[in-house]
């Protein structure tokens, strides 16, 4: 089995300017370079030929290139605990519509369309039961905005979870055309 999503990966400097952000909650587990992404379409555990079948969908997508910013953080709370501060991505107009085709590609092979609502983002730091509040750093990074950087293209990746957290491997790459 193999543990796939779907998302594309801000340049170094983006990636450097997010990474000097980090620190300040207390039980933080920050986010390694090699895992700042933004996520288009999380896949999960998937046999090895429907992961070939899902190379082949995302093939096929044809979706311009586009620009987008960061901009802002924020935190996902899950049952009234927060479990990760991220940064924002501004305009979400074409991440969502790529969000969508890429979602609309894998329907058509037959896994199951994405429910929840999309917020494209960087996930900064995950939150465990022992983490600090992220109110303090929340405020203090509310006005982040790294200049805009180009999408030229999307990656299929492989997710490996380990004792470290997870690490990621892009495993295709689709170029954004038309």
């Amino acid at each position: 089995m193999q543990r796939l999503f779907v998302g594309f990966r801000p340049p170094l400097m983006v990636r450097e300017a997010l990474r000097r952000t980090m620190g300040g909650i207390p039980g933080a587990r920050w986010q390694s370079d090699d895992q700042l992404h933004v996520t288009l379409r999380f896949i999960g555990e998937v046999a090895p030929h429907v992961a070939d079948d899902i190379a082949l969908a995302l093939a096929a997508i044809r979706f311009p290139p586009f620009e987008v910013a960061v901009e802002g953080v924020g935190a996902f709370d899950k049952r009234g605990r927060t479990n990760a501060v991220w940064a924002g991505i501004r305009p979400r107009d074409a991440a969502t519509a790529l969000h969508k085709k890429v979602d609309q590609a894998l329907v058509r092979i037959g896994l199951a369309s994405e429910h929840r609502a999309y917020l494209p983002h960087v996930t900064l730091a995950r939150m465990g039961g022992s983490a600090g509040a992220p109110d303090r750093w929340l405020a203090d990074h509310a006005g982040l905005a790294i200049p805009a950087f180009p999408v030229t293209h999307f990656l299929l990746f492989e997710s490996r979870l380990g004792s470290e957290g997870a690490s990621y491997d892009a495993i295709e790459r689709y170029a954004l055309t038309g």
